[in-house]
């Protein structure tokens, strides 16, 4: 089996089926920082990386694995449809109706 590098904003799934990001390398301290989907932030160094084995994933196409927000906290209209004027799930943060 080989190796797969680590690269910056690519997402893996691990040996255990976690799906996770790459979000930082630092080849100086030879450490990886991953994201797991729900949020968790991890340190591995370069041995472990090699000791999960890892496998290229596609991007989660729901991005609310690591936003704490509840799903009914999510703005959408009474049909399930997002709003006529919704262009970020941020734009309703902290909004009061």
């Amino acid at each position: 089996m080989s190796i797969i590098a680590p690269v910056i904003g690519d997402w893996y799934r691990n040996s255990t089926g976690d799906l996770l990001e790459v979000v930082a390398l630092d080849k100086s301290d030879a450490t990886i920082e991953i994201q797991y989907f729900d949020g968790t932030v991890e340190e591995l160094d370069f041995d472990s990386w090699e000791e999960m084995a890892m496998q290229a994933a596609e991007p989660p196409e729901d991005w609310s694995g690591s936003v704490d927000m509840a799903r009914e906290d999510i703005a959408v209209d009474r049909d399930g449809s997002r709003p006529h004027d919704w262009s970020s799930h941020l734009d309703y943060i902290d909004r009061s109706d």
